[in-house]
């Protein structure tokens, strides 16, 4: 029975919201230059020619029609039982439970849409850092006022539990706005983040009734259809990009269903409160030396630039497509670990996190060592024969070090 239930909820929640999204994108595909929403190439762009951007109107599309149909099925089948008993079987008992969060729901919803909106716009006029920040904080603050939507980490203190609370929103924002600088990245790792979080919210039941959290599951598994939908139009080479709706959209609904889930019996796998931290480790690595590199450079932690991860990985001799795939399989490994945090003791907990750190050291000294070995070969370069005072040519090597190479991003 409970396979059957979930093969049900995929297929009720995925297939829908990547039709309608897969449909609205290719619309968009061919609307998007008349709406003025294309990217143009620059020094900091890989793309030579304008792509269509707009394509996070089809992912909100994508996931927000199957939660209106989910709204309005709800209310019609609350008003008969018998209805509902026939049509949804053993399902029907979650009825009362799923309109409890209705109220939550549509907050979410009117949330994620102002955040689309300001993506949107600043994919076509381009905003400001401070007021797409400020927008953030500020929709971010609003949804701290739900108490389903905080953070607990057994803190007694509401302040600091609301405090990080917006921290978590509006990084999880913006470590999706930065990771979309390549085709299919930020999609992917969206998609991959959902699955797994749905699977570890499948695979732990909820204290209080012992169920799987078939609810949340799906406010996710919605999300991925979407993003699935999208990525078939984003795939290399891209036909059209997500934007700043896009990426907006995806990192707060993810980082939303991260609150609204309960990972497990806290009175036994403390650890287990870390699952939307290990599922985002590399995200937030990207996210964090990307600003400590801006911070060291002498500049603006929000001045857009070609020093994310996936960049590094390209000046370190990855292809495209290899700097991608390589993220999403890091992304994957990391976020596997989190699914056994709620089967694992404390020790069992410890040893996991253990893993997962040393994942990112392990990306982290790899980047370091190729990179000095990088510096090493373009001094060796510099100072050969052929660039010595006299010589009729300099070497084609010493011109820029892979190190001063701009690379390029979409995070703006």
């Amino acid at each position: 029975m409970g396979s059957n239930r979930m093969l049900l909820l995929f297929a009720a929640t995925l297939l829908p919201s990547l039709c309608v999204s897969w449909c609205v994108v290719w619309l968009l595909r061919l609307w998007a230059p008349r709406l003025g929403l294309l990217d143009r190439p620059n020094q900091r762009k890989v793309h030579t020619t304008p792509i269509p951007l707009g394509g996070g109107i089809g992912i909100w599309c994508g996931w927000l029609a199957p939660i209106a149909a989910g709204i309005f099925i709800v209310y019609w089948l609350r008003q008969d039982a018998a209805l509902a008993q026939r049509l949804l079987g053993d399902w029907a008992v979650h009825l009362n439970g799923a309109a409890e969060r209705i109220d939550v729901l549509v907050g979410v919803v009117f949330a994620a849409t102002t955040l689309a909106v300001v993506g949107l716009l600043d994919d076509r006029y381009g905003l400001g850092w401070k007021i797409r920040l400020g927008i953030q904080f500020l929709v971010a603050g609003i949804c701290v006022a739900i108490p389903e939507l905080r953070l607990t980490l057994f803190l007694s203190i509401s302040a600091v539990s609301a405090f990080l609370t917006i921290v978590w929103i509006v990084a999880m924002i913006n470590a999706f706005n930065m990771l979309d600088n390549m085709d299919g990245l930020s999609g992917g790792i969206g998609a991959i983040v959902g699955l797994l979080l749905a699977a570890a919210l499948l695979m732990d039941a909820e204290p209080a009734s012992g169920e799987p959290q078939w609810f949340v599951a799906a406010f996710v598994l919605v999300l991925v259809g979407a993003i699935l939908g999208f990525l078939i139009h984003n795939r290399p080479p891209a036909r059209i990009f997500m934007g700043d709706a896009g990426s907006y959209l995806i990192g707060f609904v993810l980082s939303i269903a991260t609150l609204l889930g309960t990972y497990a019996n806290y009175q036994e796998h403390h650890l287990a409160v870390l699952t939307p931290l290990f599922l985002m480790a590399v995200p937030m690595y990207d996210m964090l030396t990307v600003i400590a590199i801006r911070i060291r450079s002498g500049r603006s932690p929000f001045e857009a630039d070609r020093n994310h991860l996936s960049h590094r990985l390209v000046d370190l001799g990855f292809t495209k497509p290899q700097a991608v795939a390589t993220i999403h399989l890091l992304t994957a490994t990391c976020g596997l670990g989190a699914l056994l945090l709620h089967r694992l003791d404390l020790l069992g907990g410890v040893i996991v996190t253990a893993i997962v750190a040393c994942i990112l050291a392990l990306i982290g000294l790899i980047e370091l060592t190729a990179r000095r070995r990088l510096r090493a070969m373009s001094n060796e370069s510099s100072m050969s024969p052929s660039t010595a005072p006299g010589s009729l040519e300099p070497s084609a090597s010493s011109s820029t070090s892979a190190d001063d190479r701009p690379t390029p991003t979409s995070d703006s």
